[in-house]
């Protein structure tokens, strides 16, 4: 059986590669895609975010990050994979890994080239890198990890470039090929973009990253930040949207330099479909998921990343927003 091609989907925290893969899933392209997905931290939201009316196997990691602790998990995942699309159980030419948005891909695609039983079944198509314009310049200059993704990508897709202007624009794709000349540079309006120019590309070259990175092969450690951490709430009682609205808006405007990633998937009441909330520092914005279902247990989980958060403020605050038929009334005027 011929190699199976691998693409690894990467870009920083927000940077919109959920959306990128719920294209993917839902274009005519004729390939049949499995997908490994992982998220930092105890509990994932972006498989409840994926198209679910599709053939593709959909496999999670969120015990750690794919870059470091679960590395292992990686490769019997690739492993099991493999042996079930030979015994026929699975059918699938393409493999789509979306790793966290604190991942180094550099550890990720090392695992094609130090594991023997991983080489035998797969070959990596290319490191496909999704960048926020907005918020791009700041990660650039406080992560590590985010020049590490622009550093070892094949493509660079450019998110939200609706939302600077043109001036800004050039000055990053400016400093995009600065840091990497050989990668092409498109754009993801909405997670739209041209298929065939992430998939199938034959673009990884592991001479060039050798040149960039010598100790490519050897080099197996990684580490994160310390004080970025990540927690979720949890609630089986619907929350009141207006409650809501206003709690996160003036959370966000407190403490929303901190927020690196937030989201969730909200049972709200009186809705008959998912909620689904999203946001990046100071960037927020909702939109109705899919219906909820008979047999489906309705209920809220958010999960936030980011530095020094007010855990508990933020979980109060949030038990707060539960529904209870009540309005707080504004105090009465004096006659």
């Amino acid at each position: 059986m011929s190699l199976i091609p691998v693409t690894i989907l990467t870009g920083f925290l927000g940077s919109g590669k959920t959306t990128l893969l719920n294209q993917i899933l839902k274009a005519d392209h004729g390939h049949r895609i499995a997908v490994i997905e992982n998220e930092f931290g105890e509990a994932g939201i972006d498989n409840e975010l994926l198209v679910q009316d599709t053939n593709e196997q959909i496999v999670e990691m969120n015990n750690g990050c794919i870059c470091c602790t679960v590395r292992g998990d990686l490769v019997r995942i690739l492993n099991e994979l493999a042996a079930k699309r030979k015994a026929g159980a699975l059918k699938f030419d393409h493999v789509v890994i979306e790793t966290t948005g604190l991942a180094d891909p550099a550890p990720v695609a090392q695992t094609f080239f130090v594991d023997e039983d991983v080489q035998m079944h797969y070959l990596l198509d290319a490191i496909v890198t999704l960048v926020d314009a907005v918020h791009a310049p700041q990660q650039l200059d406080e992560h590590h990890e985010a020049q590490e993704q622009v550093g070892f990508a094949d493509r660079l897709l450019l998110s939200k470039t609706d939302l600077v202007t043109p001036e800004a624009l050039t000055a990053l794709r400016n400093r995009l090929v600065r840091i990497n000349p050989r990668a092409k540079v498109a754009e993801s309006r909405h997670g739209v973009t041209n298929i065939a120019e992430v998939l199938d590309i034959r673009g990884f070259n592991l001479n060039a990253i050798l040149e960039i990175e010598p100790a490519f092969l050897t080099d197996v450690d990684h580490e994160h930040d310390d004080d970025v951490t990540s927690f979720v709430f949890r609630e089986k009682r619907a929350l009141d949207l207006e409650k809501l609205e206003n709690f996160l808006s003036g959370l966000v405007q407190l403490y929303g330099a901190q927020m690196m990633r937030y989201k969730g998937v909200l049972n709200v009441r009186g809705e008959d479909s998912r909620i689904v909330f999203q946001g990046v520092h100071m960037l927020m914005g909702s939109d109705r998921g899919a219906k909820w279902k008979p047999a489906d247990t309705r209920d809220s989980k958010m999960v936030f990343i980011g530095r020094d958060l007010p855990r508990q403020l933020i979980e109060d605050g949030l038990a707060d927003c539960v529904f209870t038929g009540k309005r707080k009334q504004a105090a009465s005027q004096p006659a």
